[in-house]
């Protein structure tokens, strides 16, 4: 009798049982791409997500490091050059250096290729009367910012004083009572009161700034100045003083440096708490997304073997069942001739095309339903994001032989029966 005579003979007589077992490959091929889909779908939003967390993460930490840059200008100028043979005991005695320096020394810091600070600005410091008021003030000559040439330009932490003009602090305007615009004479000359501060609780409380040029010429030190006051811009590294010292001194070896270190602290500390806690909520949400797919995969590892060890059981127990139920059939094909390899390759083939068309509707089921179950289940990921060509075919090759290994045992039962003993005893 010819094999495929005899496969489709048993197909058409054991409808129930042959769709029974479709059915069942069918279900287990449709549970294990859904899981795949689940898992990969999972994986694939979960690095978006955090692809995108990191990218506005770092627009962010452009954003929150430019405007902690901007508040910690506010704590002005921290780094101060003085002359080389300036007694510093003094500086911090009476707030200014005695000594003196070339006014030319600034430009020839923003004319080398200093990467350590920004905001130059050469000054000129003294503590004397004010004759007409007779009151005690500290005189400051500035100018405007000194460029950088290798720099875009930055906005001036203070701004220069015009000549001309004066600036008061809060106690000295205060206990005047001047205000912006009015004339007042210094040292014999005019000058106009270009600007009041507001109280600020420091010496500034106290301080005249005038034009540097016209400071100079006023205490008879032209060209000269006693300070460079600087702003640092490295200010992440362990050794901030060290590595400006040493560049600095390169260029100007006749100086000496000192930092105000709580406001260098403060704008280091700002800058690496902010970077810190932007690099923590990406890597929470990285050790969150791989303690969840591992739980995924966990769990996947449970669910596939068990949906695959229940579809061979649900094979082998209906391929028992059809053997079972055609002893007779079986016995009497025996009895004229048809051989064991006959009867075996007809029940295995049953079952292997029982496996593919199972997986093929499978297949179908599952593509039929992702659309419907894209947002809910799989993040909303496209199929042929998730599941690649490969996968199908295994799906289509895997079923098949699944389904035969699982019918194999039934099929070599009723191959090797005697048909003397089957008609015998009916």
């Amino acid at each position: 009798m010819n094999l495929s005579r005899l496969v489709t003979r048993e197909i058409s007589h054991r409808k129930t049982n042959f769709f029974l077992t479709l059915a069942g490959v069918a279900l287990a091929v449709t549970c294990v791409l859904a899981t795949l889909a689940a898992m990969r779908s999972y994986d694939l939003n979960s690095d978006r997500i955090i692809a995108k967390m990191e990218a506005d993460t770092q627009q962010e930490m452009k954003q929150l490091e430019d405007d902690i840059r901007k508040t910690m200008k506010g704590l002005g100028f921290n780094i101060y050059i003085f002359p080389k043979d300036q007694d510093m005991s003094e500086v911090y005695d009476q707030g200014y250096a005695s000594k003196t320096m070339p006014e030319e020394y600034a430009t020839t810091l923003a004319n080398s290729k200093i990467v350590t600070v920004n905001h130059l600005l050469p000054s000129l410091t003294q503590k004397l009367e004010w004759p007409e008021k007779k009151r005690t003030v500290i005189l400051i000559g500035v100018r405007g910012e000194v460029p950088l040439a290798h720099r875009d330009p930055k906005s001036p932490l203070i701004d220069p004083v015009k000549k001309g003009d004066l600036v008061l602090g809060y106690e000295l305007h205060r206990s005047l009572d001047l205000k912006e615009g009015d004339e007042l004479v210094f040292k014999g000359k005019k000058f106009k009161l270009g600007k009041a501060y507001p109280e600020r609780g420091t010496k500034d409380d106290i301080t005249m700034w005038m034009n540097l040029s016209e400071c100079q010429e006023l205490l008879g030190k032209q060209g000269q100045i006693n300070a460079i006051q600087a702003l640092e811009c490295n200010c992440a590294t362990l050794d901030r003083l060290g590595e400006i010292r040493a560049e600095l001194m390169q260029i100007l070896p006749d100086t000496q440096i000192t930092e105000t270190g709580s406001t260098a602290l403060a704008r280091a500390e700002s800058r690496t708490k902010a970077k810190a806690t932007a690099e923590k909520q990406i890597a929470a949400a990285k050790s969150h997304r791989t303690q969840s797919s591992a739980e995924r995969e966990k769990f996947a590892g449970i669910l596939l073997p068990i949906v695959l060890l229940f579809a061979m059981v649900w094979i082998a127990m209906l391929s028992l069942m059809n053997v079972r139920e055609r002893v007779m059939e079986i016995g009497v094909l025996r009895a004229i001739g048809v051989g064991s390899k006959i009867i075996l390759s007809a029940f295995l083939s049953r079952a292997v095309l029982a496996g593919l068309l199972g997986a093929i509707a499978g297949v179908t089921a599952f593509v039929i339903t992702y659309p419907l179950l894209k947002e809910r289940f799989f993040q909303g990921v496209a199929m042929g994001d998730v599941l690649a060509g490969s996968d199908w075919l295994v799906a289509l090759v895997a079923a098949p032989v699944l389904a035969a290994v699982s019918a194999w045992l039934p099929s070599l039962m009723a191959a090797q029966k005697d048909p003397a003993d089957v008609l015998r005893h009916d």
